[in-house]
């Protein structure tokens, strides 16, 4: 484990991405890997409080922020399989809402993400076969998109429900939820209420999703290198979920 957390750091030093011309507002698309070759592409959904400013610094753990999480992921993937044809794309194309406020708790920030990231996905991505990683609010996002994607796999983490009651609404992707021990999200109440909350928890076993381990990963630690959840994201992305550890 030591020395494949050691090689995965030294090949995140050397990824490159590349920047997509941004859509409108404090908005950020960036490829890691080779987008043109890849036969898997992840698709790394942020939540709250993402700014262009946070998008690949300004936190004191790297990972957390969405290009940090992207390289991570990458640098997983090839430590795993150094052929594999993955690439990452840490998309920032929606207006995140602040945590302290209500927007956070109503969706219709994630109906307008959910709508371009759709169009991303069956545009730019068109032909890959795409899997969704969705932290926190993201999940929202990605909740609203997956209809009519052709997304293979939905994975969400730190989720304040998705919108749906139960993972047969989001028939056409596997869904996948994760639920870290130290995850403050855990003790936040899952409730819909008109257009507050997003109903109930899809790490719950109830609610049908597959449930993958997360160790003791903290809210913003899901893709810390050398943890759990970060392998098993991995390996939902490189298409290899009969691998992945449950939760």
């Amino acid at each position: 484990m030591f020395r494949r957390t050691l090689v995965a750091a030294a090949v995140a030093a050397t990824l490159a991405y590349v920047t997509v011309p941004p859509p409108a507002g404090d908005r950020v698309v960036r490829v890691y890997g080779d987008l043109g070759t890849a036969e898997h592409v992840a698709v790394v959904v942020p939540g709250a409080d993402t700014t262009a400013a946070t998008f690949d610094g300004g936190r004191a753990k790297p990972y957390s922020t969405p290009g940090g999480g992207a390289r991570a992921l990458l640098a997983e993937a090839r430590a795993l399989d150094p052929g594999a044809r993955l690439a990452v794309v840490a998309w920032l194309g929606y207006d995140s809402p602040a945590t302290l406020s209500l927007g956070v708790m109503t969706g219709e920030a994630a109906e307008r993400g959910a709508v371009e990231l759709r169009r991303y996905v069956t545009g730019t991505l068109r032909g890959k076969r795409v899997s969704l990683l969705c932290h926190s609010y993201g999940s929202v996002v990605c909740a609203g998109a997956v209809p009519r994607s052709g997304v293979t796999d939905t994975a969400v983490f730190g989720s304040p429900g998705l919108g749906v009651s139960s993972a047969a609404e989001l028939d056409g992707t596997r869904l996948w939820a994760g639920s870290g021990a130290r995850d403050w999200m855990r003790e936040v109440p899952k409730f819909r209420i008109g257009p507050l909350g997003f109903g109930p928890d899809p790490a719950d076993p109830a609610f049908g999703a597959r449930l993958f381990g997360t160790g003791s990963a903290g809210h913003s630690e899901y893709l810390a290198p050398g943890g759990e959840s970060l392998r098993n994201l991995t390996l939902i992305a490189l298409g290899r979920g009969g691998e992945v550890s449950r939760g």
